[in-house]
């Protein structure tokens, strides 16, 4: 095998790698022994086939798989022999290769860069911290309450307002051909006015009536409606409001806790206390971990793969297309709004590449057991359909490595903390977690203005948004909305 540098730029590499003909005769005729243990020719034995007429025979066709295999082992060779790791999927292309040849072909690689990582020991952090008190825990239970709210008939006569429960009978249809679809018709259903379960203007024109009324409801299915045969379309509904129903407030005593499965209002405001320290400790995590990656992107400068940049880009802007398409909002960021995302990835990136080159030095990798209780952990998010998630990370490496991720750079951050200097300071649980701090840490669409002198870069929070795991995100059980609006379970795994 030969090896010629035909041109480097930075980070990217070209070269031109040969592989002589005797090797490649070499390579089929080992394919053509291997097959003619099983062959069957008329005339011979299986494995007593002339190498000759095995050749005439069987030679173009494992020229394919000669190709393959020496393509892969010699690029392996050229890449150790350069001393160079692929940042992305190097791009073959084949100059030239036939019977009797030399295979030639160039591969186009972007490689890791090569980077001194820097003195990590002893940083210097504050860690905020914050217990929940009584006024947290009641604004917990009235939250709780609230989520729980029941409803009783109106006991003055009175018309229907927002915020009211009406229970209709709605039966609806397209207005053009006058033809009714799947999901448009429901009796005795339960709808609060005003709270955007419908589509748009549906609820609207139910408000200011009166029990037994009929009401010709008239609205337009949004363009991007999820049933195809519906979006954009004009419908006419036809809705009998038999009963109008009002919030009642839940009083927060033992019989409610009870309903929550406790053993009396005692116990359900220790368990509110306990999970929302829980959620203080989060925060505070979250803020320890978002200072100690600044001070490593303060320290750290150096070239970056530019597909690599590109890629984590590209999943920036999808997140933030579905953030928005869930808000219902239609909007594209501005120009210099991209300039900021486009520091972010580049900031992830280098983070990234700096957090796991500390892992290799310190030998830190993430066990089989610790990977299979976050798996455990995704398929508690989907109750009923846990075999469903587990065949699907079973059957999908990119999405089980897509949990990996995470693990791995959070062992690596908590090495890392091991060795710094912590100092703790009690704030109050709204400083610890006000919505500007939480910009800060979170992804937003803009993000905090970090003061890094070196390269002028914006900050942004920890890398852990769980980008690698798209797919699985994607993939992973959603709700749906039947052509009146309503919340359908669509139990789907993969």
């Amino acid at each position: 095998m030969q090896v010629k540098q035909l041109k480097q730029d930075g980070l990217n590499h070209e070269l031109e790698i040969t592989v002589k003909a005797d090797d490649i005769e070499k390579r089929v005729d080992a394919r053509l022994k291997e097959v003619g243990k099983t062959i069957k020719i008329p005339g011979f034995r299986p494995g007593k086939v002339p190498a000759k007429i095995m050749k005439q025979k069987y030679g173009k066709a494992v020229m394919g798989e000669v190709l393959e295999s020496a393509v892969n082992e010699s690029s392996r060779e050229a890449m150790k022999e350069q001393d160079i790791t692929p940042a992305l999927q190097p791009k073959i292309e084949v100059k030239s290769f036939d019977e009797g040849k030399d295979l030639v072909y160039t591969m186009a690689i972007e490689v890791l860069p090569k980077f001194e990582v820097k003195d990590y020991k002893g940083f210097k952090l504050t860690k905020y911290v914050a217990k929940a008190d009584e006024k947290a825990i009641d604004e917990a239970l009235e939250r709780i309450a609230s989520m729980r709210k029941t409803t009783q008939p109106i006991e003055d006569k009175r018309t229907t307002k927002s915020g009211d429960t009406v229970v209709i009978d709605f039966d609806g249809r397209t207005a053009d051909d006058n033809v009714k679809h799947s999901g448009m018709a429901s009796e005795n259903h339960h709808l609060e006015l005003g709270a955007g379960q419908f589509i748009p203007g549906f609820e609207d024109q139910l408000i200011g009536k009166n029990a037994g009324d009929k009401v010709e409801v008239k609205v337009k299915f949004p363009e991007e409606y999820g049933a195809a045969e519906l979006a954009g379309r004009d419908a006419i509904f036809d809705v009998t409001i038999h009963e109008i129903r009002e919030a009642s407030d839940v009083k927060i005593d033992d019989e409610f806790a009870k309903t929550l499965g406790m053993e009396d209002l005692a116990a359900l405001r220790k368990a509110v206390e306990e999970q929302s320290n829980q959620e203080f400790n989060n925060h505070s995590r979250m803020r320890l971990k978002k200072e100690l990656l600044d001070q490593l992107d303060e320290i750290h400068n150096f070239e970056i793969p530019k597909g690599m940049k590109d890629m984590e880009l590209e999943n920036i802007m999808r997140q933030i297309k579905m953030d928005n398409q869930q808000r219902g909002v239609d909007e594209e960021p501005s120009d210099e709004e991209k300039a900021e995302l486009e520091d972010i990835a580049d900031r992830r990136v280098r983070l990234g590449l700096v957090l796991s080159e500390i892992g290799k030095e310190n030998n830190i990798q993430v066990a089989d057991a610790e990977l299979q209780k976050a798996v455990i952990a995704e398929a508690q998010k989907y109750p009923g359909q846990e075999k469903e998630v587990f065949d699907y990370f079973a059957k999908n490496r990119d999405a089980l490595e897509s949990l990996r991720a995470p693990l791995y750079e959070d062992k690596v951050v908590d090495f890392i903390l091991e060795l710094a200097d912590i100092t703790e300071k009690e704030v109050s649980i709204e400083e610890l977690t006000s919505d500007e701090e939480d910009e800060k840490v979170k992804m937003p669409k803009k993000e905090a203005k970090s003061k890094n002198k070196k390269s002028g870069k914006k900050s942004d929070n920890d890398r852990n948004d769980k980008k690698d795991d798209k797919k699985a995100k994607e993939d992973k059980p959603k709700d749906k909305k039947d052509p009146a609006g309503k919340a359908v379970s669509e139990k789907k795994a993969s």
